[in-house]
């Protein structure tokens, strides 16, 4: 995914958690923070963040003329724009499908944001596969993919994806802060496994040049057992960082997960 009118500024404060201020040359300007996490190893006085410009914020009627959608650690750019993800995963899905098929042939149908019982994914899709194959690990998976039988029309799956932007030491962690949404969601892609569908939690890591990912047990430790009874119970866990630049986010390679 692509932003357009990059420019960059120096963090002063965030407020509230939805605005941030930013001295951009000379002028302070207010600008609208695309992500309603804590990031408070992220937005420190003093650090250069990446916004997006928006000339034409009056007219639509916009607050603000400027998004904070990146920020530099130090060398590193991490992108922080919480939409960001499920677009980036919903580009991966359409061009890259073969990242996710391990025992089966195709994907169709891709929807995004669809219900499911009282809980709503970021995508959904149809699993096809060739008569007699086995299933075998997808890249990156931590669950086998469920067998389907020869006859059946298409597998239906479900998948929710969730935005990493923690890291340490080159290990990234997720929540950032407890997430009752988030077990909510684990709890029903095992409900969706259980009858039937295959189940996928996909975390995309906003950066490059990490080596792996686990669960966040010190912030919220209900997220890390429910994610490993997930896995355990067949759901796929994967993790992939990003390629990153000021003005783009895409998929570039699978990272391991740990969750011994």
């Amino acid at each position: 995914m692509k932003y357009e009118h990059i420019i960059t500024g120096t963090f002063l404060s965030r407020p509230n958690r939805f605005i941030a201020h930013v001295k951009i040359e000379e002028r302070h300007v207010v600008c609208h923070v695309k992500n309603t996490g804590r990031c408070r190893e992220l937005l420190i006085p003093g650090v250069t963040v990446v916004l997006e410009y928006h000339p034409d914020a009056a007219l639509t009627g916009r607050k603000t003329q400027y998004d904070i959608i990146a920020v530099y650690k130090d060398r590193l750019l991490i992108n922080m724009d919480s939409q960001a993800p499920n677009k980036a995963a919903w580009e991966w899905l359409k061009t890259s499908p073969q990242a996710l098929l391990g025992a089966y042939d195709k994907i169709e149908s891709i929807r995004r944001e669809v219900n499911y019982e009282d809980s709503r994914f970021d995508l959904a899709f149809t699993l096809f596969r060739n008569k007699g194959r086995n299933a075998s690990p997808s890249s990156g998976s931590i669950a086998s993919l469920s067998r389907t039988p020869d006859n059946h029309p298409g597998t239906q799956a479900f998948m929710e994806v969730k935005g990493v932007t923690l890291e340490d030491e080159g290990m990234t962690m997720f929540p950032d802060a407890p997430t009752e949404r988030g077990l909510k969601h684990l709890n029903s892609l095992i409900k969706a496994h259980q009858e039937g569908c295959e189940a996928y939690v996909l975390f995309v890591i906003q950066m490059k040049g990490i080596h792996g990912f686990k669960p966040n047990d010190a912030t919220h430790p209900a997220f890390g057992q429910t994610l490993r009874a997930a896995a355990r119970a067949g759901v796929h866990v994967l993790a992939w960082d990003c390629s990153v630049t000021p003005s783009s986010l895409s998929f570039h390679k699978p990272v391991p997960v740990l969750l011994d």
